[in-house]
């Protein structure tokens, strides 16, 4: 046998080597006449109905060939020809008033139908009487107005103990909002809204007297920086409680634009004049008239002791209101301000009181408190 020599042994053996890295990369990859196999496609979500396609006719044979899979749809953005449902919120016209009956002695009638009541809107019946409840228990959102200033301060803490009985009277836990507000020159807020009646009677215990009197800012801010801005979820009852002996010698506003803000935040207020003197003034006529414009009612309890008496009475009107609303005739989103009128029928012994109108919605706004149409 012949020997091979040392460099065809070294020839031979990288030749091997070769043949075997060569060999292991064609293994490796893919046949080229072999295409790839497709992934498997996700398991589609079973429901419990067929598509409507094939439920819609009877006539569709019972065995179907399965459909080719659907496309993943595209996103929304990606496709500006996609046809969307647009939904329009409409603002509606209804109207919801809040409103107390009395006999010719003052004392609440509760127990009236819608049938017994005649309403006059702008001049004119409503085109519908959409609801009516009596003794509406809705919750409240209320506002605890307290003149501060200098010309109170010789009752000032009967008054203050007065408004936390109140407050503890009326303002039911996860129900109802209060708010407390001292004024003097400039509106306090010593506590926002809140149902902790602890939290609210700290809020009156931290008012302290002093200064000059701006008693149309605070109400004008009352109504416009807190009821209009509260949460509005479910229907409420709006109402501020104004202690004062109603003089203003501070407010940038006047009494009229105090009044169309509280309107507009569709409140009631009750006043409470802390003129002791036996005698109406001045600032008693004041406080009658704001009360009136807005469906409240002005107490004069010229006995420090009678302020409590006051707010008893307020407390028990709160529970024992009617509540109405309606859709208006001949309605225009002009920004116009449309009286109302509430009667009682057939009952001339009988006095409503309600606030006497509102002002409708500017073309690009939205009445405050109306519903949506659906």
């Amino acid at each position: 046998m012949k020997t091979l020599g040392t460099g065809a042994l070294i020839r031979i053996a990288a030749f091997t080597v070769l043949a075997l890295v060569a060999s292991a990369a064609a293994q490796s990859a893919p046949a080229p006449s072999q295409p790839a196999a497709p992934a498997a496609p996700e398991p589609q979500a079973q429901t419990a109905n067929p598509p409507a396609a094939t439920t819609s006719s009877p006539a569709t044979p019972a065995a179907q060939p399965a459909p080719a899979p659907e496309q993943p749809a595209q996103p929304a953005a990606a496709n500006p020809s996609d046809d969307r449902v647009l939904t329009i919120k409409v603002p509606s016209n209804e109207v919801n008033v809040v409103f107390v009956v009395t006999d010719k002695h003052g004392r609440r009638i509760t127990d009236l139908k819608q049938a017994d009541f005649r309403v006059v809107d702008d001049n004119r019946p409503p085109d519908e009487i959409r609801s009516f409840n009596a003794e509406t228990n809705l919750p409240l959102q209320v506002g605890l107005l307290i003149d501060a200033s200098n010309s109170v301060r010789d009752r000032f803490k009967f008054e203050q103990e007065s408004a936390v009985e109140f407050l503890n009277q009326t303002v039911r836990r996860s129900y109802d909002q209060a708010f407390v507000v001292g004024f003097d020159v400039t509106p306090e807020v010593t506590q926002d809204f809140t149902d902790d009646t602890e939290a609210l009677a700290h809020g009156v215990h931290e008012l302290r007297p002093g200064g000059g009197t701006a008693l149309y800012d605070a109400l004008y801010y009352a109504c416009r920086d807190k009821l209009l801005k509260a949460p509005k979820a479910t229907p409420v009852r709006r109402a501020i409680i104004l202690l004062s002996d109603g003089e203003d010698n501070q407010s940038h506003v006047t009494r009229e634009e105090a009044i169309e803000m509280a309107q507009r935040a569709e409140s009631i207020v009750y006043t409470i004049s802390t003129n002791v003197s036996g005698t109406k003034g001045p600032g008693d006529k004041i406080l009658e008239r704001i009360a009136d414009a807005t469906g409240g009612r002005a107490f004069f309890p010229f006995q420090i002791r009678d302020v409590s008496d006051a707010f008893a009475e307020i407390q028990d009107e709160l529970r024992s209101q009617y509540a109405i609303a309606y859709k208006p005739a001949d309605f225009r989103a002009d920004g116009h301000y449309r009286t109302i009128e509430i009667v009682a029928n057939n009952r001339k012994d009988l006095r409503v009181r309600s606030r006497r109108g509102y002002y409708a919605p500017a073309a690009s706004a939205s009445l405050p408190g109306t519903a949506v149409i659906r």
